[in-house]
């Protein structure tokens, strides 16, 4: 699933693969860049800032450039040697392939591909709130932007990019089960957002690194979520069904007795 963390690792393998490096060939396959080519150009970084991917680039005329992407919930970059097979997903769904003398990047199923100078990356990414996983993170700020919108959803208002950037379906689920709130629960009912943003913190700096997302602390299959994709099997708290439901455009998992429902909560799933 790609959250904040799933971005930040991905931002690494492209640095670790491409930083320092001169490209010698670019095949943009979108529209608004199908007639790119940034041969000769150098990567200077690859970033994550939330779900959003910058790699950060210097032109020959010196003037300095950000590739962004956004991986949604099916994109994906992969870093392979020169004439290595490609096997991270079928041809017809890569968007970009960018050639160095030590590595070949491709992008699969990339989203909202932009080039944009540098000093504009704001223009993508300024409306977004503190960075889970980023040197400015500011608790206390996300902990602002979630309160001055006390009638929104708790379950809404961590998956809201512009309060904390980062946490996806995944870890709004595994947080709000593990702090024992309903996802419908309104913002300004929640008894301590303070902890609840600390932990979300602390769920997508444990998975730092790696590529298996865990909130349990296994890592074995089946076991790396309380309630996350576990629909109708029982709570590994009490036992209950876990429930699965719509909560805006996303679905969400929770145990109705681990996680006590308002009146307006729905009791189908």
């Amino acid at each position: 699933m790609p959250e904040g963390d799933t971005v930040w690792n991905t931002a690494r393998v492209l640095h670790r693969a491409l930083a320092g490096a001169r490209i010698t060939s670019s095949d943009f396959r979108v529209p608004q860049l199908a007639t790119t080519d940034l041969s000769g150009w150098t990567v200077r970084e690859s970033a994550s800032r939330g779900k959003h991917l910058l790699l950060r680039l210097h032109a020959p005329n010196d003037a300095r450039w950000t590739l962004h992407s956004h991986l949604r919930m099916d994109g994906a970059w992969r870093a392979y040697a020169p004439g290595e097979r490609w096997t991270g997903r079928p041809a017809h769904l890569i968007r970009v392939v960018l050639r160095s003398p030590g590595a070949v990047a491709v992008g699969y199923h990339l989203h909202e591909m932009t080039l944009v100078p540098t000093a504009e990356e704001d223009q993508l990414v300024g409306h977004l709130g503190p960075d889970l996983l980023g040197p400015d993170w500011d608790a206390a700020e996300a902990v602002r932007r979630l309160a001055d919108h006390p009638e929104q959803t708790i379950g809404e208002a961590l998956l809201d990019q512009r309060n904390l950037a980062g946490v996806g379906n995944l870890y709004k689920c595994e947080v709000l089960f593990l702090r024992g709130v309903s996802p419908w629960t309104p913002v300004g009912a929640v008894p301590d957002l303070p902890g609840m943003v600390a932990l979300a913190q602390r769920l997508l700096a444990a998975n730092r690194g790696r590529w298996t997302q865990s909130s349990t602390g296994s890592l074995y299959r089946g076991q790396t979520s309380y309630v996350y994709g576990r629909r109708a099997q029982p709570c590994r708290r009490c036992g209950t069904a876990i429930r699965k439901e719509e909560l805006g455009e996303r679905v969400t998992y929770w145990c109705p007795v681990c996680q006590p429902e308002h009146s307006d909560t729905p009791v189908s799933g």
